[in-house]
């Protein structure tokens, strides 16, 4: 194999590109990404947990009565909202999640302890910052739930959701255009906080209500920008927000290299554009099912804004997003390979996905008005 080697001597190590394959090498961990495969090396090392060839061993289990704990990363306009109802809400549990009024949380308590085993919007807020990414999380969370309860060796399963990055940027913008400005996410990476330096504002004053979409695309500052790929990538890796610690071209080889393994090793992953699929992946891996079928809702405010698009608008917002187009296609083949391995599996596979969100027995849901919780725009 003709390696092609290029040397960076930084803090946090060595990084080569070789011809097929795009690997990382710090003194952290390895990311190691075969386009042609789907998993990463087995030496490589992972922070995420446990992941879903891990889940589907024959002596597996989600145990909810000891110390497994589901933490959902949450990516903007990538549907988690409604996801994240679902895993409160619509979880067919021993013990169901309540939801008081008065909280404006809920409680996802394990059967026989008043412990937590979703660390998530919903359950615990945004204890690492507003919907804090892969490099936030993994450093956060045993901390966040120690401070919260008992000091214990937990297992974690991450989960999350991609969208079709269009899709999702122009619904991010159509967001911040009505208002929104996630001010209270927290950019933590290596031990501090991005700068403005680093991150500059793209507008002035406290919001960017009203922007147009060419000025959107302009601020070359932008988190909207591939933001699945970096909210799922290791920053450490990269420097952080620090833009000067390598070549953007390297930058980018990287970022999406440890995005792809980071997405791997999570225990579940689904896409907003394949609900039935992603409801069914989730049930078959943690073994657990929910008292309705997911909806798959097509005809979106991002949908409406795609068909006003110009040419040219439509080239730059996917050259823009060129990192997240490459890892959900990445994503969306793996999906389908563990689709077609659990359908392999299934001996009623035909009357299961028929009948996904159909229980024969459901405890009554809790009565919870979704309208009373607090925006998600708002700070932690």
């Amino acid at each position: 194999m003709l390696f092609i080697k290029l040397k960076f001597l930084r803090a946090f190590g060595i990084f080569c590109f070789c011809a097929n394959i795009v690997c990382a090498l710090s003194s952290r961990e390895a990311v190691y990404v075969d386009d042609n495969l789907g998993k990463p090396l087995a030496h490589t090392r992972s922070k995420v947990g446990l992941s879903y060839d891990d889940m589907l061993n024959d002596d597996f289990t989600f145990d909810m009565d000891s110390h497994d704990v589901v933490v959902f990363l949450h990516m903007q306009k990538t549907g988690g909202t409604s996801f994240g109802k679902h895993l409160v809400h619509d979880l067919d549990l021993k013990r169901p999640c309540t939801c008081p009024i008065s909280r404006k949380r809920c409680y996802c308590f394990r059967p026989h302890s008043n412990q937590s085993w979703l660390f998530s919007r919903y359950t615990t807020g945004w204890k690492c910052g507003l919907h804090a990414d892969w490099t936030e999380l993994t450093t956060c969370v045993d901390e966040k739930l120690d401070e919260l309860e008992d000091v214990v060796k937990r297992r974690y399963f991450y989960i999350t959701l991609l969208r079709e990055p269009v899709a999702r940027y122009l619904s991010e913008f159509r967001h911040v255009q009505r208002g929104a400005t996630w001010k209270g996410s927290r950019h933590f990476c290596n031990g501090r906080l991005a700068t403005d330096k680093e991150v500059p504002p793209c507008y002035k004053g406290e919001d960017w209500e009203g922007v147009k979409l060419d000025d959107f695309m302009n601020c070359q500052s932008n988190l909207a920008v591939n933001r699945q790929t970096r909210m799922l990538s290791d920053l450490e890796l990269i420097g952080c927000y620090n833009k000067t610690y390598m070549p953007q071209a390297e930058r980018d080889k990287i970022m999406l290299a440890s995005a792809k393994k980071n997405l791997l090793a999570m225990a579940f992953f689904g896409l907003t554009e394949y609900q039935k699929i992603s409801q069914y992946i989730f049930e078959e891996t943690f073994n657990l099912r929910f008292a309705i079928p997911f909806e798959q809702n097509n005809a979106t405010v991002s949908s409406y804004t795609l068909t006003t698009l110009t040419s040219d608008q439509s080239e730059k917002i996917k050259k823009l997003n060129n990192l997240d187009l490459e890892l959900y296609s990445f994503a969306k083949k793996i999906l389908f390979e563990r689709f077609e391995r659990l359908k392999s599996r299934d001996t009623d596979f035909k009357g299961r996905f028929k009948n996904l969100g159909v229980l024969n027995v459901k405890q009554g849901p809790t009565e919870f008005d979704w309208d009373k919780l607090e925006d998600p725009t708002d700070a932690p």
